[in-house]
């Protein structure tokens, strides 16, 4: 049994380790178990350090029966014992998306959850100011997000391919509000200087975007070295490969944590979790002034949403892309009310079969 000496303990700090999972460490029940934390995820197995060692582990059988929720992602903090994961301690955060494959579909919504990392303290969201720059991109990715409760920072790559790249973060400015945003250029480092306040010791970073952004060049250029392998982008479509394949927790030299994530091809959502107010404040603060309380900002009389359009203080493809993302979340979450109310009554059918067949043997 492992007894809270410090030493151990001081060694995960360095990793994120903390009162939180230090008390829910002490609630386990189980003693023999040691914690770690999940640094990579690969096919059918994990890569975890324990705070002086990493070790490659698979996980117990009953884990693989809870896929959803409880199953390991990278940024996890696990209990472990001869080299298999036994249980997921509870999260503080997860940053979530639907799972690709139906975005664009008519009719068609994410059916399950994809957890992308665990535990974080701060997602980057990396654009490159190439063809992967996209504002309306940039407003799903701020969604995504708020909708996990989790901080957003905007990190736009590739500057040195504008005389003015200034202008770029001016434009993300108009749309992120409060949302700090740096620009990283390939031949400066000052750049870099900025994002190492998100990378204390004990703090974890994840970084989304399309692939090809430049997201593993920039966690190169973080660390110091080439850690992830990088590939050129295709002068023809402007798009990159899937350089990142796995995710993978890594840990700089000065302290704090990055995770590498594969690019994203769809910004599905899964949840509502009140983003879409956060990231489109002036909208929602427009829209508490309008005449209906259910007022659907495209034709009513009294609509102040409507009046800030005419008046040019909001531009009509941001709202075109505010409603488009309201519809998707209003969908997503009558249908996961509707599949909550079917296993309702799925269980009372089958409490009405059981009595019935009491019924009948008296």
């Amino acid at each position: 049994m492992i007894k809270n000496t410090g030493n151990i303990f001081n060694s995960l700090s360095i990793l994120g380790w903390d009162s939180y999972f230090q008390m829910h460490f002490d609630s386990n029940l189980n003693g023999n178990n040691s914690p770690a934390r999940v640094v990579g995820v690969h096919k059918n197995y994990f890569l975890i350090h324990q705070g002086n060692k990493e070790t490659l582990v698979s996980t117990a059988g009953r884990l693989n029966h809870k896929k959803e929720g409880h199953f390991p992602v990278i940024g996890d903090w696990v209990l472990i014992d001869d080299k298999v994961i036994y249980d997921v301690l509870p999260r503080k955060n997860a940053l979530s998306r639907g799972a690709a494959g139906t975005r664009g579909k008519q009719g068609q919504q994410p059916n399950k959850e994809q957890i992308i990392a665990a535990n974080l303290d701060a997602v980057f969201i990396v654009c490159g100011l190439d063809r992967d720059f996209n504002i309306r991109r940039i407003e799903r990715y701020l969604t995504l997000v708020y909708n996990c409760g989790l901080n957003p920072v905007i990190v736009l790559t590739k500057a040195d391919l504008h005389q003015d790249p200034e202008r770029f973060v001016l434009d993300v400015e108009q749309v992120a509000f409060g949302v700090p945003v740096h620009l990283v250029s390939a031949n400066e480092s000052h750049g870099l200087i900025p994002l190492g306040t998100y990378l204390s010791e004990g703090q974890t970073v994840t970084m989304i975007g399309s692939s090809g952004a430049g997201k593993s060049t920039l966690v190169n250029r973080l660390y110091g070295k080439a850690v992830q392998m990088t590939r050129q982008i295709s002068e023809t479509v402007g798009k990159g490969k899937h350089t990142t394949t796995n995710r993978s927790l890594i840990i700089m030299p000065r302290g704090g944590m990055v995770i590498d994530n594969p690019g994203i091809r769809e910004i599905g959502f899964w949840d509502d979790g009140g983003g879409l107010d956060v990231a489109f404040p002036e909208i929602e603060n427009l829209a508490g002034r309008c005449r209906f309380n259910n007022c659907s900002h495209t034709h009513e009389p009294g609509c102040q949403v409507l009046h800030g359009v005419a008046a040019g203080e909001i531009g009509q493809d941001r709202l075109d892309s505010y409603q488009k993302m309201k519809r998707e979340l209003a969908y997503l979450s009558d249908r996961q009310q509707k599949s909550a109310d079917r296993i309702e009554k799925e269980r009372w059918k089958d409490v009405a079969l059981k009595v019935k067949a009491m019924k009948k043997r008296r």
